[in-house]
């Protein structure tokens, strides 16, 4: 992107940027909910078994109100998708998860809340033509899809939260490096220490 010199820097640089100069605020603890809200789901034992959505919300400095579409591998902890827009529909959710499906195949399942997106005629349509189980988490239950709920938890800690964006074109840049750093270069504990990109190589591999 151009800086003020008229330089292009990449979105990599600009996020490493923005977390070595601490251009952010302090963190809110989030509430852990105690284990006896949680619900138990089926265990996931490969990629696609599982795909997790879900959306989150945050503003720009002007006040305009964005989402971000996140969607996750249960399993390898990939970040598939992450679609950054002003107005997210069904049919906007079909064509980001027809792209992932392309270039890695379909998942046997995908669990999501009630929202209009996920519960509306494109999504339904998609997953009956491909054979998809699309399970609905119970209203109110959030925890009930416990992956995409911690992710989303960093994502907010570590991305929206510090960040106050003047565009919509700066949240996708920062959102992007944020992705790509989690999935390539970050090891999480979940996987044995590796990278989610990392640990699904080794499933390929295997």
């Amino acid at each position: 992107m151009p800086d003020r010199g008229g330089e292009t820097m990449s979105h990599k640089r600009v996020y490493r940027i923005y977390r070595a100069e601490g251009l952010g605020v302090q963190k809110k603890e989030r509430r852990k909910l105690s284990v006896g809200e949680r619900q138990q789901k089926p265990q996931v034992s490969a990629p696609n078994q599982r795909w997790s959505l879900d959306f989150m919300a945050d503003q720009r400095a002007s006040g305009q109100r964005f989402r971000v579409l996140n969607v996750v591998d249960d399993f390898t902890r990939e970040c598939l998708v992450m679609h950054v827009g002003t107005s997210i529909t069904g049919h906007d959710v079909v064509r980001r998860l027809e792209a992932v499906v392309r270039f890695r195949g379909a998942p046997q399942a995908i669990t999501t809340d009630n929202g209009p997106e996920f519960a509306g005629k494109a999504l339904d349509l998609w997953t009956h033509d491909r054979g998809i189980t699309h399970t609905f988490i119970r209203p109110g239950k959030p925890v009930e899809n416990a992956y995409i709920e911690s992710f989303n938890g960093r994502v907010w800690d570590e991305c929206l939260h510090l960040h106050w964006f003047q565009s919509l074109d700066q949240a996708r840049l920062i959102l992007t490096a944020w992705r790509q750093d989690d999935n390539d270069v970050r090891p999480h504990t979940s996987l044995g220490g590796r990278t989610p990109n990392e640990f699904a190589r080794l499933q390929q591999a295997g």
